[in-house]
């Protein structure tokens, strides 16, 4: 049961961004640390990835469990209430970004996908940062 007011609850929806978020940050931050340097949301290429590595051919995108709808994660569970509104939105997202992904990789582009829940473990995401860019 959500214990916000409808109105509350669109508010608070609303106003979440698409760029600049936390999860977002912690990765830029750490993948700077590590010494690469990327270019943000380029708009030229499929779904707009959040880091894109010109020179490697390469991009990560930032996931939000919900709004990606994270298979097996606690975040990425479909809301109880309101299902007819989040099931087709939230299927639309994760067709999207299997369309953006396919693009990619048909312009031979490589990505990989860091979910907003395993950011919790900045040593398992700096090895798999630095596997994927080395």
């Amino acid at each position: 049961m959500d214990k916000l007011t409808p109105e509350r609850r669109s508010r608070n929806m609303g106003r979440i961004g698409s760029k600049d978020t936390k999860p977002e940050m912690l990765v830029r931050r750490l993948v700077h640390a590590l010494g690469y340097r990327y270019r943000l949301h380029v708009k030229d290429l499929p779904g707009k990835p959040d880091l894109v590595f010109r020179s490697r051919k390469k991009v990560i995108f930032v996931h939000g469990c919900f709004w990606h709808q994270h298979k097996g994660c606690r975040e990425g569970r479909m809301p109880a209430s309101r299902e007819s509104y989040w099931a087709p939105k939230l299927a639309r997202n994760v067709e999207r970004d299997r369309e953006h992904i396919r693009a990619l990789k048909h312009l031979g582009w490589r990505t990989l996908v860091l979910w907003e829940c395993q950011l919790g473990n900045p040593n398992e995401v700096e090895h798999r940062v630095r596997a994927y860019l080395g």
